[in-house]
């Protein structure tokens, strides 16, 4: 009697087709969409998801100004820096964050996402995020990504 043998197949850093994808964040909870897009840069939507291989696809998000964010995070929700000075420990709220830097609040939390290594910071490049609706991006012909 033969044994079966199956082999998982994995994908390589040259066979890997990358695409684009445009988001918009209007009324999308912070949390929510920044998971989903980290995914979506990871790869982990595609059937031949690997973790060693960059399979992930390139993301571009527009209207970040008019992300949300649930209960009472945008007064209580604190965004933190180091200067690198002593006392140089800087801290800011969601709401201040989102009125002067709003593409900063998406671009942190999917940073937070995705893996601390070479690998997460390539996946990391291949996010695009902007406060309007145009973004320089059309000759690459994004998809609609829906959530």
């Amino acid at each position: 009697m033969s044994k079966l043998h199956f082999t998982t197949k994995h994908a390589k850093a040259s066979t890997v087709k990358h695409e684009w994808f445009v988001v918009d964040a209007t009324n999308q909870t912070v949390g929510r969409l920044c998971s989903r897009i980290a995914a979506v840069l990871k790869g982990k939507h595609k059937p031949y998801y690997t973790p060693h291989v960059d399979t992930g696809d390139y993301v571009i998000v527009i209207n970040a100004e008019k992300v949300v964010f649930t209960g009472d995070k945008l007064k209580d929700k604190l965004y933190k820096h180091f200067t690198g000075y002593p006392g140089g420990l800087k801290e800011e709220t969601a709401a201040s964050l989102l009125k002067r830097r709003p593409v900063a609040i998406i671009e942190r939390a999917v940073k937070g996402m995705l893996p601390k290594n070479r690998l997460g910071r390539k996946m990391f490049k291949k996010l695009f995020v902007y406060e309007g609706t145009a973004h320089p991006h059309g000759a690459q012909k994004p998809k609609e990504l829906k959530f």
